[in-house]
């Protein structure tokens, strides 16, 4: 039997996107707030969704695809989370502890595409 090795990035979506179902439900049950939230919810929960699928891409294009959705997908979620503290539905400090989360998420994709696009 072989250890599957651990995928840092495939890890670190699923447990922001833990973190983002979590938020979610906290900005719908104490602030009543539906549209935002939804907004950050898809975002926030696509980007390890399409991480999961580029691990079984047809091709290193298909993969480096998938992976740069991924990647539209956290920075879109970045500007939800910022526009979310701005309006102050949430404080700085949750704030701040999902923007750096995020901010990894987004410079591990950006190096994963770009080391798939100079070994092509």
């Amino acid at each position: 039997m072989t250890d599957k090795k651990e995928n840092i990035v495939e890890t670190k979506s699923f447990d922001f996107a833990l973190r983002i179902v979590n938020l979610y439900k906290y900005l719908k049950s104490d602030h009543s707030e539906y549209v935002l939230s939804k907004q950050i919810l898809r975002s926030g929960t696509s980007i390890g969704a399409n991480i999961s699928e580029s691990i079984s891409g047809i091709s290193k294009a298909d993969f480096v695809h998938k992976l740069s959705i991924s990647l539209k997908e956290a920075r879109e979620t970045l500007y939800w989370l910022k526009l979310l503290n701005k309006s102050e539905y949430i404080d700085d400090k949750l704030a701040n502890s999902l923007i750096n989360d995020c901010d990894e998420i987004i410079r591990l994709l950006f190096a994963i595409i770009r080391s798939s696009k100079s070994n092509s």
